[in-house]
């Protein structure tokens, strides 16, 4: 396998509710690149390896999908960016630009998602998910820091989330990790059993 024949990768991650895929469909637009939605690959392509009744979603079979993402790379006449909360699965390091884990401050993800129709346990699942860091330690744990950076998204509309990652694409702003820590914040408001009680 060839992976310096490839293109490079954009990679969108963070909890569902983040923005991900709205910020990935703008900065696509934007750079005239190809966009890769992990959620729809799935879906649309049969990569799935069951459903989770009790959350209501497909299952990814990660393998599977890893492999369409490189035939996707392969075929692909420029830079890509996928997409996904578990796309640091299927994006080997080698074909990584960056990585933006996008945040959301708790509160405002909580809605998010209830405007979404994501309620119950797995509205509480995503919220402690990002309070915890969970996406971003996936990031750092699949290509370390240096190409990792967190963009809040926390009450910004998405045209300025795309400015803020252009800005580091472009090498205008360092790419940074550590800067958004909700966990941090909820203690000091004296919220977090709120938020994470329930584990």
């Amino acid at each position: 396998m060839r992976w310096s024949r490839f293109n490079k990768v954009i990679l969108i991650t963070g909890t569902p509710g983040t923005g991900k895929t709205t910020v990935s469909r703008l900065l696509a637009s934007k750079l005239n690149i190809l966009h890769v939605d992990i959620g729809e690959l799935v879906a649309n392509e049969n990569l799935a390896s069951g459903m989770d009744k009790e959350r209501k979603s497909l299952v990814a079979d990660i393998p599977k999908v890893a492999k369409r993402v490189e035939e996707i790379l392969r075929k692909s006449r420029g830079d890509i960016i996928v997409d996904g909360h578990y796309a640091a699965d299927v994006v080997p390091k080698k074909l990584l630009s960056f990585a933006f884990v996008l945040r959301c401050d708790p509160d405002e993800l909580k809605k998010r998602l209830e405007r979404a129709g994501v309620t119950g346990r797995k509205n509480l699942e995503n919220v402690a998910a990002e309070i915890l860091d969970v996406c971003l330690s996936d990031a750092v744990g699949a290509y370390g820091t240096n190409k990792v950076c967190e963009i809040d998204t926390s009450g910004k509309i998405p045209r300025r989330v795309v400015d803020e990652i252009l800005a580091v694409v472009h090498g205008e702003t360092e790419a940074s990790v550590g800067n958004v820590d909700w966990l941090k914040k909820l203690e000091v408001e004296g919220r977090v059993e709120e938020f994470l009680g329930w584990m």
